[in-house]
């Protein structure tokens, strides 16, 4: 059994390696590692912005305007697919610096691309960054941070997404409000929209610098033999005081499952492990609520309700700003309340907000080829809109990257964050991709097709979600059935 090569320990009782002393520089570490989120909030909401202008330059149908828009997700599928097992062969910091690298290259490439394929393809390298943010912030600071405040740092990883999104949705109102729209002139000749791309860059290359401060995972440098580096790294950020046998627990549970099974996550339910499914529901359900349709769309969705395009975008600015308190209320909450019981107060505020949405747009019209909604049921959707972001900030959105960083036996984490992650960013495509072709089906359908999953996202959480707050990662073994 994970953490008990040291001899049986009463499970009310700490175990001697137990965590003394909090210091700020495992807040520091995680933070720095968390600005992957935000590039990863940034990149994936900045489109958010320019979708119009971008449909308009490249005279783009519908259908090829969703593809436009979600195409970066098939780049964080990818990313995430493999940041598993480059994490586990190279090292948690040197795919931080790959990622860093690949931001840059997409800010820059989307920015200046001449055509819908070259954009697509810049926006898909920008995705594989992404991919790989997605998988190894939450790893890493689930690897770093002691277990009594581990949900707290966790968090982070969901604070710096939202924060990336206010941020990406921010600058976005203020180069359409320099230039008097997204498809006007701005500077060197150059629309708006295409300036939204390449301010990315900056938050990129800084990302990339305090990455190559870091120190490595100390559960990586265990698995690869390093115990003076690991042993530095447990005492001076982890704040582990007896490292010896916190080191020891760490190389029982490797050793452990390396004897268990020869391939990692393979498993007697249609071939993984029932810990890596429930990770993968985990991460679709996060999706298929479609959070990411009020992100990615909520500018042209809320023009669609009568709001002109700087209004529009100052709403989408409003709610970013709604889910960020909200993600921090989470974290002071989230090592007090628990996943569990957080996560299915999320799913039925959600299945109410989304509920409510679905009957508003009922009532919408078709006036010149546009949806229009009319009082009372317009600031009805709005108010039921940010309910929705209220719910999903506080719960869902934090709290499904806490469990995935913390919820997988240490010999497989990297390689099962990474499968679900990949998971996560597929659910994102489809979800993504069909949203336009959904809304033309009708909005009372796409959302009454989110807020049936969100019901069955309660469900989920209720039959198969083990607590894990408070408890060390050596002892998720016990869990992973």
């Amino acid at each position: 059994m994970a953490g008990t090569s040291a001899g049986p320990q009463p499970p009310t009782s700490p175990p001697t390696s137990a965590v003394s002393r909090l210091n700020a520089r495992v807040i520091g570490i995680c933070v720095a590692a968390a600005l992957g989120g935000f590039l990863f909030g940034f990149d994936t909401a900045v489109i958010n912005g320019a979708v119009d202008a971008l449909a308009g330059d490249f005279a783009l149908s519908p259908a090829l305007t969703g593809f436009s828009v979600s195409s970066a997700l098939i780049g964080c599928a990818v990313g995430a697919w493999f940041a598993g097992p480059v994490a586990n062969r190279l090292g948690r910091v040197p795919v931080m610096l790959v990622a860093a690298l690949l931001f840059v290259v997409s800010a820059l490439g989307s920015g200046l691309a001449v055509g819908i394929i070259d954009f697509i393809a810049w926006r898909l390298a920008g995705g594989l960054g992404v991919g790989a943010a997605s998988v190894i912030a939450p790893a890493y600071i689930a690897e770093v941070s002691p277990a009594s405040v581990r949900g707290r740092l966790g968090s982070l990883q969901q604070l710096a997404i939202v924060i990336g999104i206010f941020t990406a949705l921010l600058s976005d109102t203020w180069f359409a409000g320099t230039a008097g729209g997204a498809a006007e002139i701005l500077w060197m000749g150059r629309p708006a929209w295409r300036w939204m791309f390449m301010a990315e860059a900056v938050p990129a290359v800084l990302y990339g610098l305090f990455a190559f401060r870091l120190p490595e995972s100390p559960r990586f440098l265990v698995a690869r033999g390093r115990y003076d580096k690991a042993s530095q790294v447990l005492y001076d950020f982890t704040g582990v005081v007896n490292v010896n046998l916190k080191i020891e627990e760490i190389r029982s549970t490797i050793d452990s499952e390396r004897r268990e099974s020869l391939s990692d996550l393979r498993g007697p339910r249609l071939g993984l492990k029932p810990v890596v499914w429930v990770g993968i529901l985990l991460s679709v359900f996060q999706q298929f609520v479609g959070i990411n349709v009020i992100f990615y769309y909520s500018t042209t969705l809320w023009r669609t309700v009568g709001f002109e395009e700087s209004d529009a975008l100052t709403i989408s600015v409003i709610t970013s700003v709604t889910n960020i308190v909200v993600t921090i209320v989470a974290i002071l909450l989230v090592d007090r309340v628990g996943r569990r019981p957080m996560l299915l107060v999320g799913s039925v505020v959600m299945t109410v907000a989304l509920g409510l949405m679905a009957l508003a747009f009922s009532f919408a019209t078709v006036e010149g080829g546009e949806v229009v909604l009319e009082a009372p049921w317009a600031p009805v959707a709005l108010v039921c809109a940010n309910l929705f972001v209220v719910a999903f900030g506080a719960t869902w959105g934090p709290l499904v990257w806490v469990l995935l960083g913390e919820m997988f036996p240490n010999r497989i984490r990297a390689g099962a964050l990474a499968v679900a992650a990949a998971a996560q960013w597929v659910a994102n495509f489809v979800v993504s991709t069909t949203f336009p072709v959904l809304s033309d089906i009708g909005l009372t359908f796409a959302y009454g097709l989110y807020a049936v999953c969100a019901l069955l996202s309660f469900v989920f959480v209720l039959r198969s979600i083990a607590e894990t707050k408070g408890r060390e990662l050596e002892e998720m073994e016990d869990l992973s059935g």
